[in-house]
């Protein structure tokens, strides 16, 4: 599988100074095409300052990060790098520029001088692809939370990057937005073949994904299937972070001493379990 993004000894601080404190500390990190990663770590760990620098927002003060065989650090090629990875973040009202939704999806198209029937192709495409068609010409404002979050998401579709970094996009968001902004990227990522890095403190959508990654001051801690990090329990709680609920039951239930296993990261695994230890589906 071709690599898409890739960060090698990257070290960055928000402060120029010899002695300031590394936000990125030698980080090295490779996202393959076609992926749906998460990406975790407690406030300041350093993960939404990595996400940035895959789409040249910041740049490594030491270290190289390159994207689609791009270095970053090339100015020239700053407009393909951003055409390559798309990113979205948190607040989508930060995003959204325009009165009605079509326009607003079509705004960075018009300043990139696509011709106009493009536009509009590029545009219900992407509208149609996040499930937000029939609210083309509705005001953004009136939208759920949820909605504004496809609807930015939509924006960087017309785009067509092949990857999309989201920098924790469900935060502001209900759990029923949550879910449709989820179900649109696990779409985009299967249907579509777009790559996604998420950054995100919600276990549960980590969980979903196919790989995760764990931030820790800056340093790469952990790095796998989400059913082998999360089995990391007392790891993960060390460095101030979570895991999916039901991946935290099954951990105390074995310290309780009961035999179950500890790889399980869904409810349907959770339920499973519980019948067998209870006799229900197999001997306990």
């Amino acid at each position: 599988m071709d690599t898409i993004m890739e960060a090698t000894k990257v070290s960055f601080s928000y402060d120029e100074a010899p002695e300031a404190p590394l936000v990125l500390d030698d980080i090295s990190l490779t996202v393959r095409q076609g992926e749906f990663l998460a990406v975790l770590g407690h406030n300041g760990s350093g993960k939404s300052t990595l996400a940035k620098h895959f789409n040249a927002i910041l740049l490594p003060q030491k270290g190289r990060v390159v994207v689609g065989g791009m270095d970053t650090a090339d100015e020239e090629k700053l407009y393909d790098i951003r055409q390559t990875v798309g990113m979205v973040f948190q607040n989508p009202d930060n995003q959204i520029v325009a009165t009605i939704v079509e326009e607003d999806v079509a705004f960075a198209l018009e300043n990139m001088g696509v011709p106009p029937a493009e536009i509009r192709r590029r545009v219900d495409d992407a509208l149609r692809s996040v499930g937000m068609y029939e609210y083309r010409e509705h005001a953004p404002h009136q939208l759920s939370g949820g909605q504004k979050q496809r609807i930015a998401i939509a924006g960087i579709i017309a785009m067509r990057p092949r990857c999309i970094v989201l920098d924790e996009p469900t935060a502001m968001l209900d759990p029923r937005g949550r879910a449709e902004v989820m179900k649109t990227l696990r779409e985009l990522n299967r249907e579509h073949g777009i790559t996604i890095a998420l950054i995100t403190h919600y276990m549960d959508e980590a969980a979903q994904c196919d790989r995760v990654v764990v931030v820790d001051r800056g340093k790469l801690l952990m790095d796998g299937l989400p059913r082998e990090v999360f089995s990391r329990v007392e790891e993960l709680k060390a460095v101030g972070l979570d895991v999916p609920q039901v991946t935290e039951l099954m951990h105390s239930l074995r310290r309780a001493g009961l035999p179950v296993r500890e790889d399980i990261i869904t409810e349907e695994e959770c339920a499973e379990e519980l019948c067998r230890l209870l006799g229900k589906g197999g001997t306990a």
